[in-house]
């Protein structure tokens, strides 16, 4: 589990309870593909974001933990050239969608199912990364199987069953806060992100993150200044922390008890996994653990890798999972 960042908005209680209103006045802060939302039946708000071509292959991204939407805003430029439209919902309790007490990894699935058929959609891939492992996981036990065309977890979470003798120190700790007091964890991870963020909005933090923008500049960034670039990884460095703390506090607890559902009993006969033998984060060992009780999985070991440097191989895993045979011209290009 990652250290959670900062919230950039943090949302009264009065706020929490008329979600669906208070979101609705958030959209289209960048560009409307950013920020789109769906109404769900029971009156759920479903925040999500598209990258890539519109009219490319669709494949839902879930993205990391405590993260968002926004998490995939970096492949835009990747997706087009592979021909993908990228579509990344925010869990509930991340970014705009409406946090759901009491939820499992296994409510999952619905939500994927009624964002599909919003889009019309009939058949995807799915790419769980990170904390979004899981509920890849989740979709290829739960979902038809004629409905996704793939699954793939990169760098995943894995479970806490296998043991947790080489989890780092401070997941344990803020798994023991989740778990046998929330409430404290969720006041205190407010107060330190609301720290954090007033400050990296100081000057000398700005000039720091653009010396360090300017050193990472990429090519399909060279149109962009640098104040746009810093005010694009600063928003989705924090709108996982959009609603304060509630959703990092359930998916802690979530993510690190059991996931709802027997390894042994998801029948889906291709899931891929990618996984960074360096992985401090998401100790190998986990997932090396769940694949041996997976019927129908391969994982593939990149030696060296670690949590955030198998990003690196991230066209590569993304054309084992949509080969390009299957990719539909780009025609439409937001």
């Amino acid at each position: 589990m990652k250290t959670p960042i900062w919230s950039r908005i943090r949302l009264p209680l009065s706020a929490r309870n008329n979600l669906p209103t208070t979101i609705s006045r958030r959209v289209s802060t960048i560009s409307a593909r950013d920020d789109q939302t769906l109404l769900l039946t029971g009156g759920r708000v479903l925040g999500y974001a598209e990258y890539g071509c519109q009219t490319g292959y669709p494949l839902m991204f879930f993205h990391g933990f405590p993260s968002s939407r926004l998490e995939a805003q970096g492949v835009d430029h990747l997706a087009h050239r592979r021909h993908l439209r990228v579509i990344v919902p925010d869990r509930p309790g991340f970014g705009l969608s409406t946090f759901q007490p009491h939820r499992r990894i296994t409510d999952w699935p619905a939500d994927v199912r009624a964002l599909a058929h919003h889009l019309g959609l009939s058949r995807f891939a799915v790419l769980g990364g990170s904390g979004g492992g899981p509920y890849a996981l989740a979709c290829a036990h739960a979902l038809p199987r004629e409905m996704l065309s793939a699954v793939g977890i990169m760098a995943g979470a894995g479970p806490w069953q296998a043991g947790t003798q080489d989890v780092p120190l401070s997941s344990r700790a803020v798994y023991l806060a989740a778990k046998y007091w929330p409430g404290g964890l969720r006041a205190l991870t407010d107060v330190l992100v609301g720290t954090l963020r007033r400050g990296l909005a100081t000057r000398p933090a700005s000039r720091w993150i653009d010396d360090w923008l300017n050193k990472v500049e990429q090519e399909h960034e060279r149109g962009s200044t640098i104040e746009e670039r810093r005010k694009r990884v600063l928003r989705m460095a924090f709108e996982g922390f959009a609603q304060g703390a509630e959703g990092f506090v359930l998916e802690t607890q979530l993510l690190t008890q059991d996931w709802g559902f027997r390894f042994e009993d998801v029948a889906y006969d291709n899931i891929q996994l990618w996984h960074g033998t360096q992985d401090k984060n998401a100790p190998v060992r986990m997932v090396r653990y769940m694949v041996e009780r997976l019927p129908h999985s391969v994982l593939r070991e990149f030696e060296g890798d670690s949590h955030f440097t198998l990003f690196r191989h991230l066209e590569e895993i993304l054309s084992d999972l949509v080969p390009e045979k299957n990719l539909p011209d780009c025609s439409t290009k937001a």
